[in-house]
């Protein structure tokens, strides 16, 4: 009976949950009939569409940024700095240039204010959504009329520099927004780290990682014709061995500030003119294609657009002339020395036919323009803590043509300073005996094609200066001449300098235009150039006896360069009228050899007459006289240059110039042996000769001679000795803390001696005096290397030997076993090895004799040695 209640109550419960199961049933069936009743066309409710995400436009992308107007338009965030660059249809597919500058670096790297870094044409395109930044070879020439051309591209491979994601489009205005932060801060357009070549110490400073955080653009100029980016690089290196010198203030970060400018292509209406080896421009280089002569060369020089305002004129001015501004960082007192140097060129540009060709005007101090701005060529100064050069004239061109868009000159205080680099002044002694390596060669070459390497003319006419500043101070020359001499060197190199950027490259056989005597006329030269052309690096004009001393430097522009300019400027009518010009290259006075061509270095090219520090058409007795004036100064140096109450660093400096000197004049004489006249004239032209002629047997033994009494005699850079206690250098806190301060004498002068052993026994003299016997050199390679052996030993031979010839003997005899055992031996002949062999023969001989002192018979000794083991080598 208790139960029954129970399940009625259970009963009830199923009942419910029946119930509530049909009714879900029926509601998820009446669903269902309502999505059925949708589902008539009629009926149909449209959802509401889901809002459209907002796609990134130009204008979305830009709003936080500043917009800079011009060739390309940028937009520069102002919160973040970042920039993005925005590209037009109408930019596609066309020609720009690009170029850039080192706004301000360090020397250490190779990168300093003012150095260019060569130019380079390139194209955007747009490939799918991407923008490309592609720089086509510019080094080949086909001819558009020859069907070969159409095979233009083959086997050459043009750079895609960048490619960077649009960002967005505006198709109705047919724009393109890129990311431009991967361009500017980046090597992406030039490279600013070089390469580390083999060889080189892993303790030479180098620029470490290209830091992107920290890298910056510090200025954006915009024009409507170029766009101008001003970057700051920074690369960093935690763990830096060499942090360079004190002007780097800290190794691990280093900035180095770098000029970008972009230009629209110049207009087609500029004339190309074609290169001849006869004159000497800067060139672009290109190989015609579709040629079949046996030379394909299509040279084109560097030259700037001048149009005739008129045409018909004689002489016209031009419709734009060439326009110099003087940085206003110039000291004033030098303006007007500079402004003459620079106009100074107006009389060559009135030869080919222009008036009023070259302009000066001074930046004024308010000026808005900074003199990096490639709109301006500025004359600009620094007073850097190393400085890398003295004068640098760069110019920057067109690929497509040559033609010169802009140009800089950069000049160093220091050129009117008495600071001397004593590294600059002597060469370190193993250093002269090494030959340069294939992989030192291959540095040079890939510095030369990356325009790395620079104008020394300042250099040397730093070194000139000090010679002359010397001679003057021992005279007791005023400070008014003292002035005038700074003066005539500055407008010197200004001339010099101004003729880079003209297209001029150097002149070094420009040297030969007058005699000695001539030289030594004061009124004769007076006002003239001293060389056939203000591009040499020729000596400073100072007279033994001082009462004929007159100017110094040359204080015009010389004949060749008037008739370069004639070549490069003149609107020739005809080609007759260009020919007949050349023809004129054998005139003595337009004979010319460029850097390819000079002897500096030992071993190089084989002109005696393209050379650096000579001057006069007997370079033998110039060289002599500048022997004479040496030795004799030398005489008083303590009682000229030591002052009371000062310390000793005049005498230190008026010494190692005057040494310095006799090295140059060394080096001079030393080209003579085994050397060999160059004619560049063509074949059958008037006044030419034959391209090659070896020097006379007369002229390579005054070479020798004066080398035995100048160079290698036993009392040659003879000095007092008491001048050598007072080379004493002036103390600054821990200067001498790398190593001790005692003047290290033998090794100064036996670094000179070997610079000039390191050339007349270099491969290639011995090869050449080898090789050129066969069309006409008297001086045989055995009777040249019996007089060089005599010349070491003879004066010595049953005597004691002073310290200096001992020095000068052991590197001597290591210097002909070299020859036959050493690492370069391979690079020397059979006759040269035959003739080191029987040398050093002899040289065993007369070191038995047993004579001299007891420092002599040891090195006697020393000398045996090295020979006997040598030869058990070569055995």
């Amino acid at each position: 009976m208790k139960t029954q209640p129970l399940k009625k109550l259970n009963i009830l419960w199923i009942f419910l949950l029946m119930i509530a199961i049909v009714g879900v049933q029926d509601v998820n069936a009446q669903k269902k009939s309502k999505k059925k009743k949708k589902g008539d066309k009629k009926e149909v409710v449209a959802p509401k569409p889901k809002p459209k995400p907002k796609g990134k436009t130009i204008a979305s992308l830009t709003k936080s940024s500043k917009k800079i107007e011009g060739l390309f338009t940028i937009y520069q965030d102002t919160i973040t700095g970042s920039v993005k660059l925005l590209v037009k249809d109408d930019q596609l597919n066309k020609d720009f240039i690009y170029f850039s500058q080192i706004a301000d670096g360090v020397t250490e790297a190779g990168a300093y204010r003012g150095s260019y870094r060569g130019s380079s044409v390139f194209h955007i395109r747009n490939y799918f959504n991407k923008i490309e930044f592609v720089a086509p070879n510019t080094a080949f020439y086909f001819d558009k009329n020859n069907a070969i051309s159409k095979s233009a591209d083959a086997n050459i491979s043009e750079a895609v520099i960048a490619s960077g994601k649009i960002l967005a489009s505006d198709k109705k205005k047919g724009e393109h927004l890129i990311d431009a932060n991967g361009l500017f801060l980046s090597e992406t357009f030039t490279r600013i780290k070089q390469p580390r070549f083999p060889g080189q110490s892993p303790f030479a400073f180098s620029l470490g990682r290209f830091d992107k955080n920290k890298s910056k653009i510090n200025a954006i100029k915009n024009y409507p014709e170029n766009t101008n980016v001003k970057t700051e690089y920074v690369y960093s290196n935690p763990s830096v061995i060499n942090g360079g010198s004190n002007a780097v203030t800290d190794g691990r970060n280093v900035s180095i500030k770098v000029f970008h400018t972009f230009m629209n292509m110049p207009t087609d209406d500029y004339e190309v003119r074609m290169d001849d080896p006869r004159v000497g421009y800067f060139l672009t280089e290109t190989n015609d294609m579709t040629t079949t002569e046996t030379v394909n060369y299509r040279d084109m020089i560097h030259r700037w657009k001048l149009v005739k305002k008129n045409p018909e004129a004689a002489i016209s001015e031009p419709v734009e002339p060439i326009t110099w501004w003087i940085e206003n960082s110039t000291p004033v007192e030098w303006r007007e020395t500079i402004k003459e140097g620079v106009l100074a060129w107006n009389e060559a540009f009135e030869k080919a036919g222009f008036n009023n060709a070259m302009v000066v005007k001074v930046q004024p101090d308010d000026a808005d323009w900074d003199a990096g701005d490639v709109r301006y060529n500025v004359l600009r100064w620094t007073s850097s803590p190393n400085p890398p050069f003295g004068g640098y004239g760069p110019s920057f061109v067109n690929p497509r043509t040559g033609q010169i868009l802009g140009a800089d000159i950069m000049l160093e205080y220091v050129h009117f300073t008495n600071r001397v680099f004593a590294d600059k002044l002597y060469n370190n002694a193993s250093k002269n005996m090494m030959l340069e390596t294939t992989e030192e060669l291959e540095a040079k070459k890939f510095l030369a094609k990356n325009n790395l390497l620079f104008c020394s003319a300042g250099h040397v006419m730093h070194e000139n200066l000090q010679l002359g500043t010397a001679v003057l101070q021992a005279t007791g020359a005023s400070a008014l001449d003292m002035e005038a001499i700074k003066k005539e060197g500055m407008k010197s190199l200004i001339m010099h300098e101004v003729g880079h950027t003209l297209g001029l490259n150097h002149n070094m056989k420009a040297s030969q235009l007058f005699s000695p005597a001539q030289l030594a006329d004061k009124d004769f030269i007076k006002g003239k150039a001293l060389t056939g052309s203000v591009m040499d690096y020729a000596g400073i004009n100072i007279t033994n006896d001082r009462s004929k001393q007159g100017q110094y430097y040359d204080m015009a522009v010389g004949p060749y360069d008037i008739w370069a300019i004639q070549f490069g400027y003149t609107p020739f009518k005809s080609e007759a009228e260009r020919n007949a010009l050349l023809n004129r290259s054998t005139e003595p006075e337009l004979i010319f050899g460029n850097d390819a061509d000079d002897m500096r270095s030992p071993g190089k090219a084989i002109d005696p007459r393209v050379m650096i520090g000579d001057l006069s058409n007997d370079q033998i007795t110039y060289s002599i006289n500048r022997f004479e004036l040496v030795n004799d100064m030398m005489k008083n140096l303590k009682t000229q240059f030591l002052k009371k109450g000062e310390t000793y660093e005049d005498l230190r400096r008026a010494y190692y110039t005057l040494h310095n000197q006799t090295r140059i004049a060394g080096g001079v004489i030393s080209r003579f042996i085994g050397g060999v006249y160059v004619d560049r004239s063509t074949y059958g032209q008037e006044g030419g000769t034959q391209p090659y002629t070896p020097v006379s047997l007369e002229d390579q033994k005054r070479a020798m001679a004066a080398l035995k009494k100048y160079i290698f005699a036993p009392n040659a850079f003879d000095t007092p000795n008491e001048v050598y206690n007072y080379l004493a250098r002036q103390r600054r806190g821990y200067n001498f803390f790398g190593g001790p301060e005692d003047p290290k004498i033998h090794e100064q002068v036996l670094g000179y001696q070997t610079s000039i052993l390191a050339h007349i026994m270099h491969p290639n003299t011995l090869q050449r005096i080898s090789n050129s016997e066969l069309y006409g050199n008297q001086y045989k390679l055995s009777t040249f290397m019996t007089d060089l052996n005599n010349m070491m030993f003879k004066p010595d031979v049953y005597g004691s030997i002073n310290s200096f010839r001992q020095n000068l003997q052991a590197v001597y005899t290591q210097r002909l076993i070299s020859m036959v055992t050493g690492r370069t031996s391979g690079r020397f002949s059979v006759a040269a090895k035959s003739m080191a062999i029987y040398n050093l023969k002899n040289i065993k001989t007369w070191a038995s004799n047993g004579t001299g002192d007891l420092a002599t018979k040891a090195h006697k000794n020393h000398l045996k040695t090295l020979i006997t083991n040598a030869m058990k080598e070569i055995k």
